[in-house]
């Protein structure tokens, strides 16, 4: 597929779903907003399900309208009722003749199944759990909607990979880095004080026990980690979607010294979100501990902003560091003495850092470049 070529590209992921995630908004707004800037022809579609209300009056719909509106996509995008088939943002025929007209399908996590797919030549299934989704085809059986694709991204770099860990789950995976749009994050000023922050739920989806190793979830992974602040010499806050009836698990959080913020008020829409990160000193980056396990080269869109605004990552280590640059402005951990000596390094010389991390967003994770890539790879 040549760079020059003026693509009608359909992009499927959870934008409004599950409204209030500012988040995860990003990291579809990432592409839609990427590939319009290559002069692409983009059109957003999310299947919704609203409980029997009227697809209008739903929350969803409210967020979905916000968003359309701050990000100039009327007319570009649609929610698509995903048993009844009513539609918002585009009528159902004009939505149907849109994406059965289409080059490409950028199907983020197989969000979008439904029969007028099938048209489009092109269609990518967009993994952005690496490890979780070949393990829920492979080891659980789950339908993940495989056989409605032609194509199969992974934001994993090590799937696939002779000798790795994660099951290619009889598919060629080609591997692509999360895009930041730029212009959208830009340089933010130096702090008033040092604090780590990073947002991210205690857990998203159940965890697997494949082969003897235990793929777990963010909580997992902070529990081994819980004794951090005190060692860190700096505030450390969580943005952290977190049950209530997790009383243990809070409780123990806050006794070693984690500060927890309401991820709704952190980060419930894209612009708070934008400005919990530009508001920090740098990211103390938790994964999942099934990325961990997998070794899979799984790296977050959400560090990506940070780097853009010239916010030093220290992010657990996935693998992601035998494909990305680190030392300079990217720092990985694997242990709590790693982790305390990366932000020793930041105190040391924080402007290097600064800048460094906004370098590493320009040359690596730039949209046009990693957007321009994928395309020529499908």
């Amino acid at each position: 597929m040549s760079r020059g070529d003026r693509l009608s590209i359909v992009v499927s992921g959870m934008l409004a779903g599950v409204p209030r995630q500012g988040g995860a908004t990003w990291a579809v707004l990432q592409y839609v907003l990427g590939l319009r800037r290559l002069g692409h022809d983009v059109l957003f579609v999310e299947p919704v399900d609203h409980d029997g209300a009227a697809l209008e009056r739903t929350p969803a719909a409210a967020y979905f309208r916000d968003v359309v509106a701050r990000f100039g996509l009327a007319g570009r995008a649609a929610l698509l009722d995903a048993s009844g088939g009513a539609t918002l943002g585009l009528r159902r025929g004009e939505l149907d003749r849109l994406i059965g007209g289409a080059d490409v399908l950028l199907n983020l996590s197989g969000m979008l199944d439904a029969p007028i797919m099938d048209r489009v030549p092109v269609r990518a299934f967009v993994d952005l759990d690496p490890g979780f989704t070949q393990l829920w085809h492979e080891a659980q059986g789950i339908d993940l909607g495989f056989d409605r694709h032609n194509r199969f991204v992974t934001v994993g770099q090590s799937v696939g990979a002779a000798g790795g860990r994660v099951p290619s789950a009889g598919r060629p995976w080609i591997s692509t880095l999360p895009p930041v749009v730029l212009e959208h994050w830009p340089v933010a000023d130096r702090p008033a004080s040092p604090r780590l922050t990073t947002i991210g739920h205690w857990r998203a989806y159940g965890s697997i026990e494949h082969q003897g190793v235990h793929y777990g979830q963010k909580a997992h992974s902070l529990r081994r980690l819980i004794d951090l602040p005190r060692r860190l010499g700096v505030r450390v806050m969580l943005a952290l979607g977190i049950h209530p009836d997790e009383t243990e698990d809070i409780a123990a959080l806050h006794r070693h010294g984690w500060q927890l913020s309401d991820p709704d008020v952190a980060a419930g829409t894209p612009r708070r979100y934008e400005d919990f990160v530009r508001c920090s000193w740098a990211e103390l980056g938790i994964a999942k501990s099934g990325y961990v396990a997998a070794d899979c080269g799984w790296f977050s869109d959400r560090s990506v902003c940070y780097l853009a605004t010239g916010r030093p990552v220290i992010a657990q280590e996935t693998g992601f560091s035998e494909h990305l640059p680190t030392g300079d402005g990217l720092l990985a951990f694997r242990t709590g003495d790693e982790a305390v000596a990366a932000v020793e390094a930041l105190r040391r010389d924080y402007p290097r850092h600064r800048r460094a991390a906004r370098a590493i967003a320009e040359e690596v994770f730039e949209s046009d470049r990693v957007l321009s890539r994928l395309l020529a790879c499908l």
